[in-house]
């Protein structure tokens, strides 16, 4: 199924640099490669090595898989997916090494697009998610700064609640 915007007119065809595609496949990638390395860091830790792996990796996984979520939910708007296949995209997070599949899968279907719908001069956003994202797009160097002081906020609060496994 292909997305209707997505037919015909020249403006609705055209590629911006970062596309829900690209963005969406670059983190779905990376949250990829980020669970191999903190896998290899806990088999490190469990064999032979220092735990110090598992914290630097373990961290930079972190904060990959939260903007990975955040990167789900804002590409989520821009497609129109349902909420069961949103759900399905955070999820993927969860299972190691889901995420690109889940990507591909969305690629094959037709669901990640070239343009970003809510850009200015496309579509009227419609309800409170679809207004963030339309004002986010207007701006986009202070989309991403917001991005990423929305990143570390959540990941500041989640240091302070503590690792996952209770650990020390």
């Amino acid at each position: 199924m292909v997305r209707p915007d997505l037919a015909g007119t020249p403006s609705a065809t055209a590629t911006s640099k970062l596309s829900p595609k690209r963005l969406y496949g670059f983190l779905a990638a990376a949250e990829m490669v980020t669970w191999a390395l903190l896998i290899i860091a806990m088999v490190i830790k469990y064999g032979v090595g220092p735990e110090i792996y598992v914290r630097i990796f373990g961290m930079f996984h972190g904060v990959v898989f939260i903007a990975y979520g955040l990167v789900t939910i804002f590409v989520w708007a821009n497609e129109r997916w349902s909420a069961g296949r949103g759900i399905l995209g955070l999820a993927s997070a969860v299972v190691p090494f889901a995420t690109l599949p889940f990507e591909r899968a969305m690629l094959r279907r037709g669901l990640l697009s070239n343009t970003w719908r809510l850009a200015p001069g496309g579509d009227t956003p419609q309800g409170p998610i679809e207004k963030i994202q339309a004002l986010a797009l207007r701006s986009p160097w202070l989309a991403a700064v917001a991005g990423i002081v929305l990143v570390a906020a959540i990941t500041a609060v989640l240091l302070f609640i503590g690792p996952p496994g209770g650990g020390n």
